[in-house]
């Protein structure tokens, strides 16, 4: 199609990306599809994905996500950028041979002294048959293959095995309050299918841009953790409309996802930790300005949970429990809050606190 001369500003994309990411309006869809339309929820903790689904999902319940989790409809393992994500079984089998290569040049980055000499297929068949045989932790696998190879690193040979066999998170882990470790097996065992052959980037550029668009080379490749997209966009482009953001920098779309336009009025939103919004862009100042960022973004690699306000990060929140009361506390970032913002805060903060503490006798609201 012909490139638009079309320039977007900040507020443009933002109302593109929340329209995307079913935060403009609640969908009413099953558990599952919200996770596929999402392109997965990144989840190194069991319950932020809860919270991510609640606030984008009509009448979303715990129960919702955790039977989707039970009948292996939905499954977590390493996907993107190699981290963990609560994906479809559709999306495991299809997207994770894709990421792949992203996948095993992060290994060799991390423990390629570590792996000299070793035969990474040999040890990769080997955890395969460990954890099929019986579900094991990373530790626990590490510590079983150190004993065939007692002279090679027990975390480094545990994560090869992650690497070159799609390992999934059984439950209890991803069901909603659960604690402990994390215990893996492999996909194809857990889900009964094999893994897809086509390792075309091609899809998976039209789904995340389905999700998170309008987006330029450098924001796929920052949301996916792989490199050399320039040439699938390339081939992609004939089929997609084509923007500049107000640096000059191209950004692709599909012809038709929705642009709603940067006057739309937008409901104030939860995020939880890790939120997929934060993450997946090159430049993110399209939902967080580089200062918020610096206090959202923690030196130990955490997200913090945050709140929207016209669209944008205005600051954090967490909530506080006390034996049979909880507290939500936000903080926001740059002054206080109008009033509006505060009421419309206070209420769905008393929505979230239905959701997220239930068992709880008092409920409470505090803004700093």
């Amino acid at each position: 199609m012909t490139a638009d001369a079309e320039v977007w500003n900040r507020r443009a994309l933002n109302r593109a990306l929340l329209a995307r990411q079913l935060l403009t309006e609640r969908a009413p869809v099953p558990a599952a599809e919200g996770v596929a339309r999402l392109v997965g929820l990144q989840a190194q903790a069991p319950n932020p994905p809860y919270i991510g689904l609640w606030t984008r999902l009509s009448g979303f319940r715990i129960e919702d996500l955790a039977r989707a989790v039970g009948d292996r409809a939905v499954v977590r393992l390493a996907m993107m950028r190699g981290t963990i994500h609560l994906v479809t079984a559709e999306d495991c089998l299809a997207l994770r041979p894709v990421l792949q290569p992203s996948l095993e040049r992060a290994l060799n980055s991390t423990f390629g002294r570590l792996l000299t000499g070793l035969d990474l297929p040999e040890v990769a068949a080997i955890g395969r048959q460990l954890v099929e045989a019986r579900p094991a932790t990373l530790g626990m696998l590490g510590k079983l293959l150190a004993e065939r190879l007692p002279d090679r690193d027990a975390f480094a040979l545990a994560n090869v095995v992650r690497t070159l066999v799609p390992l999934v998170q059984i439950p209890p882990r991803g069901l909603w309050g659960e604690s402990g470790q994390a215990v893996h097996t492999t996909a194809e065992s857990w889900l009964g299918r094999t893994p897809g052959r086509d390792v075309s980037p091609d899809t998976m550029v039209r789904r995340y841009l389905a999700a998170f668009g309008p987006a330029s080379v450098k924001d796929i490749q920052t949301w996916s953790g792989m490199t050399r997209l320039a040439e699938p966009v390339r081939r992609l482009r004939p089929g997609l409309r084509t923007f500049r953001d107000e640096n000059g920098v191209e950004l692709f779309d599909l012809p038709d996802a929705p642009r709603p336009g940067p006057d739309l009025d937008v409901p104030v939103r939860y995020l939880p930790e890790f939120d997929n919004i934060l993450l997946s862009h090159a430049d993110r100042s399209r939902v967080i300005s580089a200062e918020h960022r610096k206090l959202v973004f923690t030196r130990n690699g955490l997200i913090k949970s945050t709140f929207l306000v016209d669209g944008f990060v205005r600051g954090v929140w967490r909530l506080e429990q006390h034996r049979s009361a909880a507290t939500l506390v936000l903080e926001a970032f740059d002054g206080p809050l109008a009033k509006s913002e505060r009421t419309a805060l206070a209420e769905e903060g008393a929505r979230l606190l239905r959701f997220a503490a239930a068992d709880a006798d008092v409920h409470d609201i505090r803004f700093h």
